[in-house]
């Protein structure tokens, strides 16, 4: 897939939350290395969904290089999944494969943002909430 020598794969960290450079092709080969290369969620994930971690996910034990025990921790306090990606520092699609993988173990349920009653005003302070969130980052 890249050029980069063997090593440059070796110097990217393995906590997703590690802080430090990262080789720039390792780091983006990385997010996809823990979703096996899919960028299509197996079900569909709004960016804004609220996502928050399970009891059953809540007891998982602590792996830091794991990706999956990033995000249960990251959602032990309810974030939609653009501000998943925005911690993880992953695409979009990563995120969204990642939560739906975790939805699908029963370690994460997805909170319904808006339903098709919702008003500009209810989807203005949504819009506005993922925002801020992203830019808390």
């Amino acid at each position: 897939m890249t050029d980069a020598p063997a090593d440059a794969l070796a110097h990217a960290p393995a906590d997703p939350l590690a802080e430090g450079p990262a080789d720039a092709p390792a780091a983006l080969a990385r997010p996809y290395s823990w979703t096996e290369g899919r960028t299509q969620p197996s079900v569909e994930l709004a960016v804004e969904a609220r996502v928050r971690t399970t009891p059953l996910g809540q007891a998982l034990p602590q792996r830091r290089a794991s990706a999956m025990w990033t995000v249960t921790q990251l959602c032990l306090q309810p974030r939609s999944v653009a501000e998943i990606a925005a911690h993880l520092s992953v695409p979009l699609g990563v995120a969204r494969v990642l939560v739906a993988d975790l939805l699908g173990e029963e370690l994460v349920v997805v909170e319904a943002t808006l339903t098709a009653d919702s008003g500009i005003d209810e989807r203005r302070r949504l819009i506005e909430r993922v925002l801020s969130g992203l830019r808390a980052k």
